[in-house]
């Protein structure tokens, strides 16, 4: 079957025709990275206290909890790179191997400096999982079946951050600060999945294209860069939750994760309205959801009451929902087929610098702001001027659906 893009490029579809088994090993993949932080969210209090006697601790564990995150910004699209010269379904099974031997370390493991080397090990494999993952969402499918799996992608990612957060927290009752590592030889299970069901994409098409298509940078900039001020709001409000709250009342620990839980929950409702928005066009998309984040921010700056600004997180979350598939899914429709994996790693890189890049930004700005309300508004302001700028790209937009 032959293919033709919106930029007149030709691409030869796989040989082999992918399924839903496809589709849900792929989410359970795409689900290993968030895991590595996510999960330790119920012990980091734990392991804060087993290093207090470690100069720098205060910093270091952070660090270790994060770093991760760091590891997949920088090293993302050089994994893009290698998966489309190599081939993406055996590296992602390796790679899905050292996951969980390197994720498990610290079990064994008492130096917080050797606990953070494994760490680094741990944020080079995600880059691969999260690109490849990805990657292949794009070559398996095409159309409304593509933006299917990259709107559950978003809505498993997020409804599992509920469950892993619980089990994390299950698995330092039993066995301390270090329990939540455990988690991480279900990427063994997961790798077996790939190894036994996925197929490789027609390498011989992407190579037979390969001289006549290359990375569009040039159009993929606006989209990266918008793709980096989604991944900040996004991050801002789920590490900032609880101070957020705590600008209209008191709040407990138990009270703050159910308001988090409730939050994922409206990511996941979110990436359920991208998908009922059928044939809309990119700028359509990102200005609703950019509309909802700006309602989000604001009533979160400005409430007074617990309700109104746990209403407010969760607009923003809706509108974070539509916003996150609606670039992933923008970016595969202009990628050629040979060029998928580096494309998708410089869109992963650019997201998960956003996730590591948020709270520090939001700490500075805090303090130069005066208070943490400041700094709502201020990113409410923003996201009303993005609605401005996708507005004026309306006429004439595309279909996402066009590849």
């Amino acid at each position: 079957m032959t293919i033709t893009t919106t930029a007149g490029e030709t691409a030869v579809s796989t040989s082999k025709s992918a399924s839903t088994k496809h589709g849900i090993i792929l989410l359970l993949a795409a689900v290993m990275p968030p895991m590595a932080i996510i999960s330790l969210i119920p012990v980091l209090p734990l392991l804060m206290q087993e290093f207090s006697g470690v100069e720098g601790s205060q910093f270091l564990v952070p660090v270790a909890m994060t770093i991760p995150a760091l590891c997949v910004a920088l090293f993302s699209p050089i994994a893009g790179w290698i998966s489309d010269r190599v081939g993406r379904k055996n590296l992602l099974v390796i790679t899905l191997l050292i996951y969980a031997a390197v994720g498990v370390t610290p079990y064994f493991l008492s130096d917080i400096m050797h606990i953070i080397a494994a760490r680094i090990g741990l944020g080079l494999a995600e880059a691969v999982i999260m690109t490849i993952a990805t990657a292949l969402i794009g070559d398996y499918f095409t159309g409304k079946e593509r933006e299917r799996w990259v709107g559950l992608q978003f809505a498993t990612v997020s409804l599992s951050a509920i469950v892993l957060i619980a089990v994390g927290g299950v698995l330092g009752e039993l066995f301390g600060s270090r329990g939540p590592f455990l988690l991480y030889i279900l990427a063994i299970p997961v790798a077996l999945l790939v190894a036994l069901v996925l197929f490789e994409p027609n390498r011989s098409a992407r190579q037979a294209s390969e001289s006549g298509a290359k990375l569009p940078f040039a159009r993929l900039l606006p989209l990266l860069l918008t793709t980096l001020f989604v991944g900040i709001i996004f991050y801002t409000v789920m590490v900032k939750l609880g101070e957020i709250l705590g600008l209209s009342a008191e709040v407990s620990p138990g009270q703050i994760g159910a308001i988090g839980a409730a939050a994922n929950i409206g990511v996941a409702v979110g990436t359920m309205l991208f998908r009922r928005f059928g044939n809309a066009s990119g700028p359509l998309l990102v200005l609703i959801g950019l509309a909802l984040a700006a309602v989000g921010y604001m009533g979160s700056g400005l409430s007074g009451s617990l309700a109104v600004t746990t209403v407010s997180v969760i607009i923003a979350s809706l509108g974070f929902g539509i916003l996150l598939p609606t670039m992933l899914t923008w970016v595969l429709q202009l990628l050629p087929d040979n060029v998928r994996g580096r494309g998708t790693g410089l869109w992963t890189g650019i997201f998960f610098f956003g996730q590591f890049f948020a709270p520090l930004l939001a700490a500075a700005l805090q303090s130069k702001l005066g208070g943490l309300e400041n700094l709502l508004l201020l990113f409410a302001g923003l996201c009303a001027a993005g609605v401005v700028l996708a507005a004026a790209r309306l006429k004439g937009a595309t279909s996402l659906l066009t590849k």
